[in-house]
């Protein structure tokens, strides 16, 4: 048995559905008729290069998925899709390490689009401390696995069910927007991780609290960040549009005073 690859028509009318878009509200987005948006899903009109392209903005369609329906419409990929060691990127991944040194004595990583640790600055040390499962530390790592496997950095997360319920948050929204087999798969297994909930609610929200923090114990301590993510503007590269650094900030004076320690120490044994 053979089966046929989706048609351009039907990929866009997938991703017209993904974000919860009927054929009027994307023929008015576009600024084209319902009807010709309508042969164009339905195969009896075959769109152009640049109809594709726009109708891809449109939907928000990422830049791996926008070379995917090009092929699927009979026309070639729009955008390169380089390896982080390539030539071409060192500019921006000199970048990317410009950012995480730049952080510290605070924590910093970037990651691939699959969650999969691509670099971290120094300041990283107290995330990685007692890890007993050594195989979630064996490349590629991935970040979501070694936060919430129970053999990583999950028994030290003083608020694991609220900071798990936060990440599985973001992945389900990527899977929303991506539809990526990999992630979905990684949502899959992650779901099946320990909770860290006493009981079947969700984990309570902090009335006057304006982010969720990653509470860490660390020796006899707790270390509480907040984070930010920070991705490249306008990428034309699909690898590159795909990356992204989460730079966590000390949430309390304490966690600032132990970064700063730490960082003392391991430049004095440097």
């Amino acid at each position: 048995m053979t089966t046929s690859e989706p048609s351009a028509g039907s990929l866009i009318r997938e991703w017209r559905t993904r974000r919860r878009m009927s054929q009027l509200d994307l023929a008015m987005e576009a600024d084209i008729s319902q009807r010709h948006l309508s042969f164009v899903e339905s195969g009896r009109a075959r769109p152009s290069r640049e109809m594709v392209l726009h109708l891809a903005e449109q939907l928000s369609i990422p830049l791996r998925q926008r070379n995917q329906l090009l092929l699927a419409a009979g026309f070639a990929p729009s955008f390169s899709e380089k390896s982080l060691s390539d030539a071409t990127l060192a500019p921006a991944m000199a970048a990317v390490e410009t950012v995480l040194k730049g952080h510290e004595p605070f924590p910093a990583l970037a990651v691939d689009r699959h969650w999969n640790l691509v670099s971290a600055n120094t300041a990283i040390a107290p995330f990685l401390a007692d890890i007993s499962e050594q195989s979630l530390l064996q490349s590629p790592v991935n970040v979501l696995r070694l936060s919430l496997h129970p053999g990583g950095v999950a028994p030290r997360i003083v608020n694991l069910a609220e900071w798990r319920a936060h990440l599985l948050e973001r992945l389900k929204h990527q899977n929303d927007a991506t539809g990526d087999p990999v992630l979905i798969e990684l949502e899959r297994e992650l779901r099946a991780y320990p909770s860290g909930l006493k009981s079947s609610r969700p984990a309570p929200v902090e009335p006057s609290g304006i982010v969720h923090p990653l509470r860490l114990a660390h020796g006899g301590t707790v270390l509480s960040f907040i984070s930010t993510i920070t991705v490249f503007g306008t990428p034309l590269d699909v690898t590159l549009s795909e990356l992204a650094i989460e730079s966590f900030f000390p949430a309390d004076e304490q966690t600032r005073t132990v970064l700063v320690r730490l960082a003392k120490e391991r430049a004095a044994t440097s």
